[in-house]
């Protein structure tokens, strides 16, 4: 991407505020909902199964969460404005670029998938810089 495109588009859609988050990571998103003139925070916790794009203007990650047996996904650009924190659960160490395996696997088959990485207290579960 060429450096007078990349500032245009910095400029209009802002700097991506969570640029450290990697696959494997089990992460709780909090996005303000307005619902007519109420305005709440919903939280979403899941494991970040794919990212795409970089730290380009159009990244996105893919959150999924198990719910009642039932499988749940969230395709969320980092740029949305909606999305107040994200807080990093856990630090696992994966072995892919891409989790989708993860659809077929049950909870127990997920946690013996990832290699929790062990943690100093430097390097506890933090939340993520927001603006």
């Amino acid at each position: 991407m060429s450096t007078a495109l990349h500032n245009f588009i910095t400029k209009h859609t802002g700097e991506n505020r969570f640029p450290d988050l990697r696959v494997g990571w089990t992460v709780k998103i909090y996005q303000k909902i307005s619902e007519g003139e109420k305005a709440k925070s919903q939280m979403f916790e899941g494991v970040i199964i794919a990212r795409q794009h970089g730290d380009e203007p159009g990244a996105t990650i893919t959150v999924r969460k198990v719910t009642g047996g039932i499988g749940v996904e969230k395709i969320l650009p980092l740029r949305l404005p909606s999305i107040e924190k994200i807080e990093v659960v856990k630090r696992p160490r994966v072995r892919r670029a891409k989790l989708y395996y993860l659809r077929e696997k049950s909870s127990k088959e997920i946690r013996r998938k990832t290699k929790h990485a062990v943690s100093t207290p430097a390097e506890a579960p933090q939340e993520v810089a927001s603006s």
